[in-house]
C-alpha cells in the first residue's frame, strides 16, 4: 500500500506530463487530465490489477476512461508506467502514433475507443457484465467519468442496468471538475446532485475530495468492499489542478497552457515518479460454456415459408448449440426478432436489455472485448438511437452482430415509426461494416451462421411478414455473393432486388416472362460487400439495371449498385425504385403498392425499360 506522498508526486507527474505533451502537440485536453491526477495516481499505484505485458491475460482489470478527451492522463499513466517511452510521448497526436487524441484500442489498458461523451461507462457495463456472467472471474472494472457527460441519457441507460445486474465489480468515478466546454455543467460542485441520482438507480456511492489522496484510497477501499451492486465515486475536483493561470477558469478547455514552462514549474517540476502496476493476484481461468452440438443448421422446405426474423431465432439457437462463445443480447423484443428462441434453449447466454438500444449495444461491445461473440437484436428502426455506439464501435474495432427486424413498409400496420427506411445506408457507412439482406430462410441460416466469423460490424436486415423458401437447404451463400434467379441470353434489362423485393421481383419477371420478354434477375442478399462481378456481368449482357428496395433511396441498394458499376469505362444505365413520400398504416401489400414497389409496379417499370 502506498502513502500520501508517493500518490501525490505521481499525482505532479502525471499533470506535469499532461501539461507538456499537450504543449508539444499544441492541443489536447490538459485541464481536463489534472483535474483527476490524484485519483488516477491512487488507482495505478494500488488498486489496478493488471499484468503490461499480457494484455489478454483474463484475470487483468480494466480500466475505461469514458472522459476520453483527457487522454494526456492516460498516456501520462502508461509513461509512468514504462509502457510508453519518451520519445514515444512525445508523439502525441501526430500522424502515425499510437497516441492519437482520443484513445483507440492499442495500448494496454485501452480497451475500446472512447471520445463521444456517454459511451464508457455503458461500455464498461458491458465489460463487468461479461465478467459476473460470461467469464465468471473477479476481475474488476473501472471507469473515469466526466460530469458533463453525465447530462447523455445513455449514461442513465448504463446507470439502471448495472444496478440492476448487481454490477459490484464496477466502480464509476466522477470526475466533477465543475466546467465543461462552455462553461459550468448541469450541477456545477453539487456531488449530492449525482449521489442521489446514482442512488436512485440503486448504486453505492462516495462523495470525496477528489484531491485528498487519502480520501481516494479509503473510496477505492470501501467500493472493492461492496458487494451487491456497483459504486460511485463522486469526486469534487478543479480543472487546471496546480497551475493558477487555469485552475478552475473556464474558456481553456480543450486548449494548451499558454506558458507550459511556468506551468511545469508552478507544479514543481517533473518528480521522476513511476509507478510498477500489480499484476493480478489470481491466475483462475475464464469460464467456458460447454456445448454439444446435435444437429446443423435449421433447414426449411421450398415453397414453404418462413419469416426470415424467425429463421435469424432458428439459427442463432443452433450456431449458439455449436459455440459456447456465442451470446445474445434484445431490447424487449424478443418474441418478434425471434432471439427468444435462443433465450429459452441458452439462457445462461441470453441479456435482456429492455428498451436501452445504446446499452444493447454497448454492452455487446463490452463482451467482445473479453472475446465472447455477441450478436444485439432489436427492430431495425430502433438501431438508428444507437447509431453513435455503432459508429464507435468500429473506431475501437469491435467485432459485433446486429439483426434489424421489421424493415420497410412491408411490416403494415405499425406505421412508419416502426419501418426502417434508413437502416441499409446508416449501416453501409459504418467503416468496415458488412450488410446482409436475405429472402429467404435457408439463405438467413447461412448468412447469420457466418456473421460469427466476420470481423467488424456485420447488419442483418430480417423482414416481418413470412415469405416462400426460394432456396434449398443446402445451397451455399457466402457473403460478398449474390444469387441470379432469372437468366437467359436474350435479357432485356437485369432487376436488382434483395428481401422482400426479391418476391414481388420475382412475380414481375415471371409475368414478362409469359408474354416474351426475359428480364434478369439478381437476389443481392450481400449489399456491403457487393458482388461487382455479377453486377457487372449483367450490366455487359443487358445494358441497363433496375434496382427495387423497400428503403429510401437515398443510401440503399441502388446506390451501392451504382458505386459499384460507376468506375466502368462504360457504365450501365440504373435505374433506382425504392420508397418514395411517407407512408402510413395499411396492409403490407397496399403499402408496396402505395410505395411503387410491389410487383405490379416493377413489372410496368420493367416493361417500359425493355421497350426503351
Amino acid at each position: 500500500m502506498g502513502d500520501a506522498a508517493t500518490w501525490e508526486s505521481l499525482a505532479q507527474q502525471l499533470r506535469v506530463d499532461s501539461v507538456r505533451v499537450a504543449a508539444q502537440a499544441n492541443s489536447g485536453h490538459p485541464t481536463s487530465s489534472m483535474s483527476a491526477a490524484d485519483l488516477a495516481s491512487v488507482l495505478l499505484s494500488d488498486y489496478l490489477r493488471y499484468d503490461l505485458e499480457r494484455r489478454d491475460a483474463p484475470n487483468n482489470d480494466h480500466l475505461v476512461f469514458s472522459k476520453g478527451h483527457a487522454s494526456p492522463l492516460i498516456y501520462s499513466m502508461l509513461k509512468a508506467a514504462g509502457v510508453i517511452d519518451e520519445e514515444e510521448f512525445l508523439t502525441y497526436r501526430s500522424i502515425g502514433s499510437r497516441l492519437e487524441g482520443h484513445p483507440v484500442p492499442n495500448l494496454p489498458t485501452v480497451d475500446v475507443a472512447t471520445g463521444s461523451l456517454g459511451q464508457g461507462l455503458p461500455i464498461a457495463v458491458g465489460i463487468a457484465l461479461a465478467g459476473k456472467r460470461l467469464d465468471q472471474l473477479p476481475y474488476r472494472v473501472w471507469v473515469f467519468c466526466g460530469d458533463s457527460e453525465m447530462a447523455e441519457g445513455s449514461m442513465w441507460e448504463a446507470a439502471e442496468h448495472a444496478a440492476y445486474w448487481d454490477l459490484d465489480n464496477l466502480t464509476a468515478i466522477i470526475d466533477v471538475n465543475r466546467l465543461g466546454q462552455r462553461g459550468e455543467t448541469m450541477y456545477g460542485w453539487d456531488t449530492g446532485a449525482y449521489a442521489t441520482r446514482m442512488q436512485a438507480f440503486g448504486w453505492h456511492t462516495i462523495e470525496i475530495d477528489g484531491h485528498d489522496v487519502d480520501a481516494i484510497n479509503a473510496a477505492f477501499q470501501e467500493a472493492v468492499a461492496t458487494e451487491g451492486r456497483p459504486t460511485a465515486i463522486i469526486a469534487k475536483t478543479m480543472k487546471g489542478r496546480g497551475v493558477s493561470a487555469v485552475e478552475d477558469q473556464n474558456g481553456f478547455h480543450g486548449r494548451p497552457i499558454a506558458d507550459s514552462e511556468t506551468a511545469i514549474t508552478e507544479l514543481g517540476g517533473s518528480t521522476g515518479a513511476t509507478v510498477t502496476v500489480q499484476t493480478p493476484g489470481n491466475s483462475v481461468q475464464a469460464n467456458v460454456f460447454k456445448v454439444t452440438p446435435s444437429g446443423g443448421l435449421p433447414k426449411y422446405e421450398v415453397g414453404s415459408r418462413m419469416a426470415t426474423r424467425r429463421a435469424y431465432g432458428d439459427a442463432l439457437t443452433a450456431v449458439g448449440g455449436r459455440r459456447g462463445d456465442i451470446v445474445a443480447l434484445d431490447g424487449e423484443v424478443s418474441n418478434s426478432t425471434h432471439a427468444d428462441i435462443f433465450a429459452k434453449e441458452h439462457p445462461d447466454r441470453f441479456f435482456e436489455c429492455y428498451i436501452a438500444e445504446q446499452q444493447a449495444v454497448a454492452a455487446a461491445v463490452g463482451m467482445q472485448v473479453r472475446g465472447w461473440t455477441p450478436y444485439v437484436s432489436t427492430f431495425a428502426a430502433f438501431l438508428t438511437r444507437a447509431y453513435d455506439f455503432i459508429r464507435m464501435a468500429a473506431v475501437s474495432r469491435a467485432n459485433i452482430r446486429l439483426s434489424g427486424s421489421h424493415a420497410g413498409v412491408s411490416i403494415g400496420e405499425d406505421g412508419p415509426s416502426q419501418m426502417a427506411l434508413e437502416d441499409i445506408a446508416m449501416m453501409r457507412a459504418v467503416n468496415g461494416s458488412t450488410v446482409l439482406y436475405p429472402s429467404d430462410g435457408n439463405q438467413t441460416a447461412q448468412l447469420v451462421a457466418a456473421m460469427a466469423d466476420i470481423d467488424g460490424i456485420s447488419y442483418i436486415r430480417t423482414t416481418r411478414e413470412a415469405t416462400p423458401i426460394l432456396y434449398e437447404p443446402d445451397e451455399v451463400f457466402r457473403v460478398g455473393g449474390s444469387r441470379v434467379l432469372r437468366s437467359s441470353d436474350d435479357d432485356k434489362l437485369t432487376i436488382v432486388a434483395a428481401g422482400i423485393t426479391v418476391h414481388e421481383s420475382l412475380k414481375a419477371v415471371d409475368a414478362m416472362a409469359a408474354d416474351g420478354i426475359n428480364v434478369r434477375l439478381i437476389d443481392l442478399y450481400s449489399i456491403k460487400p457487393i458482388d461487382t462481378a455479377t453486377l457487372e456481368a449483367a450490366a455487359s449482357d443487358t445494358g441497363t439495371l433496375l434496382t427495387v428496395e423497400d428503403h429510401w433511396a437515398e443510401g440503399g441498394i441502388g446506390d451501392a449498385v451504382l458505386a459499384a458499376l460507376g468506375g466502368l469505362r462504360n457504365p450501365p444505365r440504373v435505374i433506382k425504385v425504392a420508397v418514395q413520400g411517407m407512408p402510413g398504416s395499411g396492409k403490407p401489400a397496399d403499402l408496396l403498392s402505395q410505395a411503387g414497389i410491389d410487383a405490379a409496379h416493377i413489372e410496368a417499370a420493367a416493361r417500359l425499360l425493355a421497350q426503351s
